[in-house]
C-alpha cells in the first residue's frame, strides 16, 4: 500500500458534496415534506399544531404585529424568498437569459401555455362551486427547487439548452404567480397603510436614483414597506419583490460586484437550505386520519393534481408545438422532443408555490367550508409530475446518446 496516497474521503467530505449538488435544495425540500406528513400522522401532530400556532407579538408604540408562528413563516419568512426571488428576476431580465426578445420568447410563451393549461382545467373541473373555484392559480405554479432538482439527478445528460428553459419557464412562472397573488388574492389596502407603503417605495426608488449602493437603507426602508403591506392585506410577500427591483444591480467601477448579484448570492444557501425547507415542514403536513377514497377524487384535490400533471405538460407542449410548427421558435440546443416533454413534465412540480398559493386561496374563511385538503392534490400532482418527468428524460436521453 502506498503511504503516499491520498486519504480516502470520508463521511464529511460525502456530506460537503452533497450540500453542493444542484439537486440537495429539492432533496431538502422532498425530506421537509414527508417529515411533516409524518409528523402530521403521528402521536407529535398536537405538539406540531401547537408549536405552529405559537403567538408571536412585535410591538413598538402603538404599532403591533401578532401573528402565530406560522404566519410569520408564510409572511416574513417567505418575505425573503420573494426578494430572492425578485433580485433573480432583475437579473435575468437585465443580463440574463429573459434580456433579449429572441431568448425570452419561446420561454415566455411556454410559460404563459403552462399557466393558462392547468388554470382552464382545475376551473373546468369547479365550476358552479364559488369557493373552490378560488384555487385556480393553485396549479399555475412551478417549483424552482424541486424542478431543477430532478433535473440535477440526470447529471451532465441534460442538454445545457433544457436546464436553461427549465430555469426560464420558472422565472416567468414565478412573475406569473406574484401578479396572481397582487391581483386576486389581496384585499383592498385601507388609504393609511397604502400611503405608507407608496412612500417607503417612493424612498427606495430615490436611494436607487440617487447611485446609493450601500444595501443597509434599503433593507430599513424595506422592513418599513413589508411591514406597511402585510398591514395592508395585499400579500406581505410583494414587499419583497419590490424591494428587489429597486436595489441597484450594477455597481461602480470600483466596486466590482453589485448590490443585487451580492444580495442574490448571500441569500441563495439561507433561502434553499433554511426558509424553503421551514415553509414546506410548517405547511406541508397532511393528516390522513379518516381519509377517504372520496376525498382524492373531489374536484379540488383532483383538479390541483389534474391541473399540475396534464394541465401544464398540455399547455407548454401545445404553444410550443405551434410556434415550432410555423417556423416562429426552435427546440432549446440539444434537445429533441421526447426530451423537452420530459421537461414539460417536470414543469408540474408545483410544490412551495403551489402550497403558498394554496394557503392564500384556502384561508380560515374558505378552508372552513372545503370537506377536503387542498394540499393533498398538490402533493399528488407534484409527485406525478417528478416522477414520470424523470423517468421520460432518464429513457429519451440514454437513447439520444447512444451511437
Amino acid at each position: 500500500m502506498n503511504s503516499s496516497s491520498p486519504p480516502q474521503p470520508g463521511i464529511a467530505a460525502a456530506m460537503q458534496r452533497l450540500v453542493h449538488a444542484e439537486s440537495f435544495p429539492g432533496v431538502l425540500l422532498f425530506v421537509a415534506a414527508v417529515l411533516a406528513m409524518l409528523v402530521a400522522n403521528s402521536p407529535m401532530a398536537g405538539a406540531h399544531q401547537a408549536f405552529l400556532d405559537i403567538p408571536i407579538v412585535v410591538k413598538i408604540g402603538a404599532f403591533e404585529i401578532a401573528k402565530p408562528l406560522l404566519l410569520w413563516v408564510n409572511d416574513g419568512l417567505m418575505a425573503v424568498f420573494f426578494f430572492l426571488v425578485g433580485l433573480e428576476l432583475k437579473r435575468e431580465v437585465l443580463q440574463g437569459e429573459l434580456s433579449s426578445f429572441r431568448q425570452a420568447f419561446l420561454p415566455v410563451a411556454a410559460a404563459i401555455g403552462g399557466i393558462a393549461g392547468p388554470a382552464a382545467i382545475y376551473a373546468i373541473m369547479n365550476a358552479g362551486d364559488p369557493v373552490a373555484a378560488r384555487g385556480w392559480a393553485i396549479p399555475a405554479a412551478t417549483d424552482i427547487a424541486f424542478a431543477l432538482g430532478v433535473l440535477a439527478l440526470l447529471g451532465d445528460r441534460v442538454p445545457r439548452g433544457l436546464k436553461i428553459f427549465l430555469l426560464s419557464v420558472a422565472i416567468v412562472d414565478d412573475i406569473g404567480a406574484i401578479l396572481i397573488i397582487a391581483l386576486f388574492y389581496s384585499s383592498a389596502p385601507p388609504p393609511i397603510t397604502l400611503a405608507i407603503a407608496g412612500a417607503a417605495l417612493g424612498v427606495l426608488i430615490m436611494l436607487n436614483r440617487s447611485g446609493v449602493k450601500r444595501i443597509s437603507p434599503y433593507l430599513l426602508v424595506g422592513l418599513i414597506l413589508w411591514a406597511a403591506v402585510l398591514k395592508s392585506g395585499v400579500h406581505a410577500t410583494l414587499a419583497g419583490v419590490l424591494l428587489a427591483l429597486t436595489i441597484p444591480l450594477r455597481a461602480s467601477r470600483s466596486e466590482g460586484e453589485g448590490p443585487a448579484l451580492r444580495l442574490e448570492r448571500d441569500l441563495h444557501v439561507p433561502v434553499a437550505f433554511g426558509v424553503l425547507p421551514l415553509f414546506a415542514f410548517a405547511n406541508a403536513g397532511v393528516s390522513f386520519d379518516n381519509m377517504q377514497f372520496a376525498d382524492l377524487t373531489h374536484s379540488v384535490p383532483l383538479g390541483i393534481t389534474a391541473g399540475l400533471f396534464f394541465g401544464k405538460q398540455i399547455g407548454i407542449m401545445l404553444i410550443v408545438f405551434a410556434l415550432v410548427a410555423m417556423g416562429l421558435a426552435r427546440l432549446p440546443s440539444g434537445a429533441n422532443w421526447a426530451s423537452f416533454y420530459g421537461v414539460a413534465l417536470i414543469t408540474g412540480i408545483g410544490f412551495t408555490m403551489s402550497l403558498f398559493i394554496g394557503g392564500l386561496a384556502f384561508k380560515e374563511e374558505f378552508a372552513a367550508q372545503l370537506p377536503v385538503d387542498e394540499r393533498v392534490g398538490i402533493l399528488l400532482g407534484s409527485a406525478l409530475s417528478a416522477v414520470t418527468g424523470y423517468l421520460v428524460l432518464r429513457f429519451s436521453l440514454r437513447r439520444r446518446l447512444q451511437p
